[in-house]
């Protein structure tokens, strides 16, 4: 029997490479927006995921097209800020609601029915960004680290009407959104050698993790939060020197 995807922020980025996984995997697909992904097999429900009578529309629209709501992935969100000096209440507030004031609807709206189904997956993209600050970025981070500490939370209060919560927190990942905030190639090829596996992840890969973490195969996977970023955050700042600080050390190149 197949399954329902709730995809929230599907029209581009991650968002679009989870709705692309979902139908490919064979679930009927949802996926809320502000511009229609005009992708074969999604269902679009436009809605601005920071309104609350807009979550709850989508979310009716949903379950009244393709039925009950199995899985639920928060794509939806913004990268952008200033150092906090120079941030107003307007523009926290904003960022806030973007990242964290929009799992909150939407992740409310399908809990009851989910716990009367008694199962369901809830999956929220989070960040890297909460863990290893990047510069300029105060609301972002405090709202992705809240992201995290919510489907903790979550997963501790539903678990017992058989609902998983997982939050998938990517590094940097190609998006032409990522590409637009860079310096063409030469940026690229830094953000991969900051990182062990000296690669530049893509959405596709993203999904794949979301998939994995809405699926049966995961049965027992909840609370937890799965870092994607090639391991850049586990690194040193001296590793980032790599062959010649081996030399240093006394050790061969490797």
């Amino acid at each position: 029997m197949s399954r329902t995807a709730l995809i929230t922020g599907a029209a581009g980025g991650i968002g679009r490479a989870v709705a692309t996984r979902f139908v490919v995997d064979g679930y009927r697909v949802v996926g809320v927006d502000l511009a229609d992904p005009a992708m074969e097999g999604v269902t679009y429900c436009r809605a601005d995921v920071t309104v609350e009578a807009e979550v709850k529309e989508a979310v009716r629209a949903a379950v009244s097209h393709v039925g009950a709501i199995d899985v639920l992935v928060t794509c939806a969100g913004v990268t952008a800020g200033d150092p906090l000096h120079r941030t107003t209440f307007e523009e926290w507030d904003e960022v806030l609601r973007a990242n964290l004031g929009s799992v909150f609807l939407c992740v409310r709206e399908v809990l009851p029915g989910m716990m009367a189904a008694r199962s369901g997956a809830v999956v929220t993209v989070g960040s890297v960004l909460h863990r290893t600050a990047a510069p300029g970025l105060p609301a972002y981070a405090a709202a992705k680290g809240a992201v995290a500490a919510l489907t903790r939370q979550l997963a501790v209060d539903y678990g017992q009407f058989g609902i998983s919560f997982v939050t998938v927190s990517p590094g940097w990942i190609r998006t032409p959104a990522t590409e637009s905030r860079l310096d063409g190639e030469v940026d690229l090829e830094r953000l991969r050698q900051s990182n062990p596996l000296r690669v530049l992840g893509s959405p596709e890969q993203i999904a794949d993790t979301v998939a994995y973490a809405a699926s049966p195969a995961a049965a027992l996977l909840t609370g937890a939060e799965l870092v994607l970023d090639a391991g850049a955050s586990v690194v040193s700042p001296a590793s980032l020197l790599r062959d010649t600080h081996r030399e240093r050390m006394g050790l061969p190149p490797l």
